[in-house]
């Protein structure tokens, strides 16, 4: 075996899903297993390069975990040769800046969404990349979980007939900030800033939708700020200019129609922290983060309507679990690995900076729907 290393700038660690998720989980796991067999006799061996702002909280991962290489210096990091990639996992109003400079130096490109804070941000980052012929990817996580890929797997098998409905549920209660610590940073929910939860969630819609049922054609929603004061991370009370909920209702290519609740207000009464249902003429399903139930129509009871008395069948008894059929990876290292695939064999890889600005569009078009109070078509992009 020929080990080539494979030097990775990766800019936003310090936060939650840029640690836990894209470093340790990913990164991190890559190195833990000896590598990336590519399977020609060539092992990729990550090197990741910790960027940001903090210095102190940047060697405090580094001593951690054994690593090397610490820079607060974005300029000087894609100036070295020797960084093949740039990795981009910041808050979201910094991304489109140092994404661009990465892009200019030469580095393949793979970052978190929304890749922009505009459409035209984001179209514009897809055609920098496509010009100067660097290779580019963007995390669509989500459709990497157990739960959707047992899904995907009912969906390309025919088992719903024709789809008609999908209905999601996605959110749940962020602490305030005042009488306990929040899970999420407080950015998230400034506008200024690039927070909301139609900025944060609406691109993970639009791949989900895309990717399983078909493009998204039009878009209703209501964006709305349930908790308008919070407090941040120092303890001190800020207003929140951000939304944190969002209805939204989703016209596919096809003909279903999607409806999905997003909230940082809501209190979980369902098994999952997000949870799809699909409806078709042939079946239905259930399907979470791991977990996915199905209910064909040969197996489909017949409830009749009497409220006069209580329930004499237990409804969830009524589905069959959807086996895993194999291992799942972590979703955020599955795609990584693709990733770097498709860096170094060129592989096939379809998630790029195109199908992240189509996020941003959704995000963008769903806003202007709150605003506006319509329904509003939203157009097929292409560079």
């Amino acid at each position: 075996m020929t080990r080539k290393t494979v030097r990775i700038a990766m800019n936003g660690v310090t936060g939650r899903m840029g640690y836990r998720q894209h470093l340790v989980r990913s990164i991190l796991a890559l190195r833990e297993a000896g590598g990336l067999d590519l399977g020609d006799g060539t092992v990729l061996w990550p090197e990741p390069i910790l960027l940001g702002r903090r210095e102190h909280a940047l060697r405090r991962i580094a001593e951690r975990h054994g690593l090397e290489h610490v820079s607060t210096d974005l300029d000087a990091v894609l100036a070295d040769p020797r960084v093949d990639i740039y990795f981009d996992s910041q808050v979201t109003s910094a991304r489109e800046e140092a994404v661009t400079k990465a892009i200019a130096a030469g580095k393949h490109i793979y970052t978190e969404k929304p890749t922009a804070t505009s459409l035209a941000g984001a179209l514009e980052l897809a055609r920098l990349a496509r010009e100067k012929g660097v290779k580019h990817g963007v995390v669509q996580d989500k459709i990497f979980l157990p739960g959707l890929l047992k899904l995907k797997r009912l969906v390309d098998g025919g088992f719903f007939g024709r789809i008609l409905s999908v209905r999601g549920e996605f959110g749940y209660w962020v602490f305030e900030g005042d009488w306990q610590p929040a899970q999420r940073p407080s950015w998230n929910y400034r506008a200024e800033d690039g927070g909301g939860i139609v900025v944060d969630m609406f691109p993970h819609w639009e791949y989900v939708l895309h990717e399983l049922f078909g493009r998204v054609t039009s878009v209703q929603a209501l964006a709305t700020t349930h908790v308008p004061q919070r407090w941040d991370e120092r303890g001190k009370p800020y207003d929140a200019t951000a939304d944190d909920a969002a209805y939204g209702i989703f016209e596919l290519e096809g003909g279903a129609v999607a409806q999905i609740n997003s909230s940082w207000a809501v209190r979980v009464n369902r098994d999952e922290l997000v949870e799809f249902q699909v409806d078709g003429t042939e079946g239905s399903a259930v399907a979470g983060l791991r977990r996915c139930r199905a209910q064909h129509r040969s197996a489909t009871p017949k409830p009749v309507w009497n409220p006069d008395v209580p329930a004499t069948e237990v409804f969830r008894d009524q589905w069959q679990e959807v086996p895993d059929n194999g291992d799942f990876d972590n979703g955020f290292k599955a795609q990584w690995e693709l990733f770097l695939r498709h860096v170094h064999t060129d592989a096939p890889y379809h998630w790029d900076l195109l199908a992240g600005a189509r996020g941003v569009q959704l995000a963008e078009l769903g806003l202007k729907s709150s605003v506006e109070g319509r329904r509003i078509d939203v157009p097929e992009i292409s560079l």
